[in-house]
């Protein structure tokens, strides 16, 4: 590949560990003009102060209801997404301010899987076109040329070689989300965001590029921040896992871990939530429903960002505990080694986890 090289710019070739980390991240965007003069609204936190690392060859689960800010996360790691302030760091070389051209040699190391795999692919543009574009933007040289190169890896995804000039519309959902897969691909990235890469396919299909995912994992070593909403998805191909809720990672650990022995309130109620096919367990199980409407983010609230929809808060804590959740923002930090909570009173809930155990055991 041919580019331009400046003193500003850092090689990512760098083997300092982890492979990427954030730290301290914020995103804040423009609230809405309200009262008079049209003044604008206080800002909107969709990201506030998150915090991870990973390894590579690792995948991190990025779980929690809509609107916690795990999509514009992976908008942030992907770069897609300019942060407020924190540092972003790749290879050990802090990426956060760099520009479009400080950026280039890093875009061919992170990509992107997104969500809806029919808006993300260019309908007037063929398969060749999409999955040869990284090639052509980084100008990539191949040995047998770009169309091969495009030809392998649509082969090695699943896809028929022959369809290089089919149009998106010409794909099933499945078919059209391994064109996206392809793409990420192209240039063999060290880290791929995937943004609910199956929320929008059937069970069946959702399998199939799961496993698929996993293979390549396997094949060329790459990391996947992995974001979804479905708790059993992300079991299944997580190694550790962080839970978000209004912009903050709330518990943060290993998957086997995290399903067996969670710590904070929010987790146990997520978990609650994940039907189990048995239904005498179902019987027996806790559920832990969440009250009220999930926070302004432009108004969080005051304290512990959770406990106005905390069970613990709600029904188990003392007066002067309750008065510390709502003045006193809790830390993420260690509650045992390598797991993390952000919660005064974290702790095990049994009503919960004992099925979750169960359910454990037997996947």
């Amino acid at each position: 590949m041919s580019q331009e090289t400046t003193p500003d710019q850092v090689s990512p070739e760098s083997t300092e560990a982890p492979l990427f980390a954030l730290r301290g991240v914020t995103k804040y965007f423009p609230g809405g003009s309200s009262g008079q003069l049209g003044r604008r609204g206080a800002p909107i936190k969709a990201v506030d102060g998150v915090s991870f690392e990973v390894a590579e060859g690792e995948t991190l689960g990025l779980v929690g209801e809509s609107g916690c800010g795990k999509s514009t996360t992976g908008r942030i790691v992907s770069r897609l997404l300019e942060p407020t302030s924190g540092e972003i760091r790749f290879n050990g070389h802090d990426i956060s301010g760099l520009n479009a051209r400080q950026m280039r040699p890093y875009r061919r190391e992170i990509q992107m899987i997104f969500q809806d795999p029919f808006s993300s692919l260019n309908p007037r543009h063929t398969v060749g076109m999409i999955v040869g574009a990284p090639f052509r933007i980084q100008r990539a040289t191949t040995e047998n040329g770009v169309k091969a190169a495009v030809q392998g890896i649509m082969e090695r995804v699943g896809l028929n070689p022959e369809h290089y000039n089919r149009y998106p519309h010409e794909f099933s959902g499945g078919q059209r989300q391994r064109i996206g897969i392809a793409r990420a691909l192209a240039l063999r990235p060290k880290l791929i965001v995937c943004d609910e890469p199956v929320s929008a396919l059937d069970v069946s299909v959702q399998a199939q590029v799961i496993n698929l995912l996993e293979d390549l994992q396997t094949e060329f070593g790459i990391a996947y921040v992995f974001i979804a909403h479905d708790l059993s998805v992300v079991r299944h191909i997580a190694d550790r896992v962080a839970v978000m809720y209004l912009g903050k990672i709330m518990e943060i650990t290993d998957r086997d871990t995290l399903y067996a022995e969670p710590l904070h309130p929010y987790t146990h109620a997520l978990l609650s939530a994940v039907p189990i096919p048995d239904p005498q367990r179902e019987k027996r199980r806790e559920r832990i429903l969440l009250t009220g409407d999930l926070p302004n983010p432009s108004d969080p609230p005051s304290g512990c960002v959770f406990h106005t929809r905390c069970h613990t808060y709600r029904e188990e804590l003392s007066d002067e505990q309750r008065t510390q959740c709502r003045t006193h923002i809790p830390v993420l930090d260690e509650k045992k080694p390598g797991h993390q909570a952000a919660c005064h009173f974290a702790g095990p809930r049994p009503g919960v986890t004992d099925v979750i155990i169960s359910m454990a055991r037997k996947a």
